[in-house]
């Protein structure tokens, strides 16, 4: 009885290094090819570092629509400074012999890991498949798909939307006294860790679509959790040291839980009137 059970989970276990091999393969082989433009992908991460972000188009309009309706508000606030206020050319600065070196790897690194993620999604389907049935197997193309390109709107939308908040946040900070004299491994281990957290959160629908077709999950489960996914979001969201960090990441995190939601009622539904009916 004991070698029933124990033979399986070496089985798994067997599986599971072999996936984890083609895995680690894969992403060397990325990293590889991601060394070769990882200096653009540094340059692109330290744009907001001038000041000059999308922010500053939107305070431009903004603040033109004031000073066309209340000027004696714009007058008043001086906001006149923030419309012409130059850019700086600030850079990041390391400390560490090699630093440069090694922050050049971790940015390969986890670029390569993105350039192979269908390889990544197309593992663990093959990990997971045998609990599936013969037509759930089929769906392994747009699986891959559509996880490959979840996780990349979510790295892309962190860099392209959230980043520019939190770095022009932190320079808001800065006076005539203080100067910010960013790290460079600790702005970009900073930048990395975020870019993995969003590509994640933005994967909770395709996960919530796997297990509503599996049945663990569905729609009145997860609607009747809310509270629950507010105080999950709030805690996971707090493991970073700022407020603005935290809610960045926190309310991102409970939207994709809603859209959780309704993927589970949408692709999950008869599933749960199948279940319904049984009982």
């Amino acid at each position: 009885m004991n070698n029933e059970k124990v033979l399986p989970f070496i089985e798994h276990l067997v599986e599971l290094r072999k996936r984890l091999i083609v895995i680690v393969t894969a992403i060397i082989i990325g990293m590889g090819v991601a060394w070769n433009f990882s200096t653009d992908l540094l340059n692109f991460v330290e744009k907001p570092l001038t000041g000059k972000t999308y922010l500053t188009d939107i305070k431009k309009e903004v603040y033109g629509l004031v000073k066309d309706r209340y000027p004696a508000l714009y007058s008043h606030y001086q906001l006149q400074k923030e419309v012409v206020a130059d850019t700086k050319d600030r850079r990041l600065n390391y400390s560490a012999p090699l630093e440069p070196f090694f922050i050049q790897c971790k940015i390969s690194m986890i670029a390569g890991f993105i350039l192979v993620l269908p390889v990544v999604f197309h593992q663990l389907w093959l990990f997971i498949a045998p609990g599936l049935t013969r037509k759930e197997r089929r769906l392994v193309v747009p699986f891959v798909t559509v996880s490959s390109i979840s996780f990349c709107v979510g790295a892309l939308f962190f860099l392209i939307i959230i980043w520019p908040v939190i770095i022009n946040f932190s320079l808001s900070y800065e006076t005539e006294g203080l100067r910010s004299w960013f790290n460079m491994s600790s702005y970009i281990n900073f930048c990395m860790r975020l870019i993995l957290m969003f590509g994640l959160i933005f994967e909770l629908p395709i996960i919530t679509l796997l297990l509503s077709r599996l049945g663990v999950v569905n729609y009145r489960m997860l609607a009747g959790k809310r509270k629950y996914a507010i105080l999950a979001s709030a805690i996971i969201a707090s493991f970073h040291a700022d407020l603005i960090t935290m809610f960045v990441i926190m309310l991102p995190l409970y939207i994709m839980y809603e859209v959780s939601i309704w993927v589970a009622l949408i692709f999950g539904k008869r599933k749960a009137k199948a279940v319904e009916a049984s009982v």
